[in-house]
């Protein structure tokens, strides 16, 4: 078993010195996210809920960090197994629901009910699509980010064969 590896970001809040703060009912949601050495990521919450529809929201950064763990997943699994891969695609769904008692989240509060991956795999022609759909199911079980939360992540891969050049 791996030792375990610490990761630590930055939240910087307010994101500018001009931004309207609490307790005014306006107040802006923006903030910058940062991990040393690495650039800024522009965030707020959801529009729909007072932020900025230009910055990245908690919801869609959940979603990218989940699409992006099986993809990384994936093209390990893929290299270790010889399997070229030409391009990779995604296109990663949430939906966020109230919790009901048995089932996800907390009973009575919103949280993100269930996720699904659309991951599009370009193979070269002549691959066995079986053996490459296949390995999205080693690579869900294997993806740090999808044994994290507590609500269901399905994956709906579609196989593609394109040229080698």
């Amino acid at each position: 078993m791996q030792a375990a590896q610490l990761y630590q970001i930055t939240l910087s809040y307010p994101a500018s010195a001009t931004q309207a703060l609490p307790p005014a009912t306006d107040y802006s949601r923006d903030s910058a996210l940062q991990s040393e050495g690495k650039s800024s990521v522009a965030a707020s919450s959801p529009a729909l809920y007072g932020g900025d529809p230009g910055r990245y929201n908690p919801e869609e950064l959940m979603l990218m960090s989940l699409a992006q763990c099986h993809m990384l997943t994936y093209l390990s699994i893929a290299a270790k197994k010889q399997l070229k891969i030409l391009r990779y695609e995604d296109r990663a769904v949430g939906q966020l629901g109230v919790g009901k008692m048995g089932g996800i989240g907390i009973e009575g509060k919103i949280s993100l009910q269930q996720v699904t991956l659309h991951p599009r795999v370009t193979v070269p022609k002549g691959t066995n699509l079986d053996d490459a759909r296949n390995i999205h199911i080693k690579a869900h079980a294997n993806c740090f980010m999808a044994n994290s939360v507590n609500f269901p992540v399905t994956t709906e891969p579609e196989m593609v064969e394109a040229d080698d050049s």
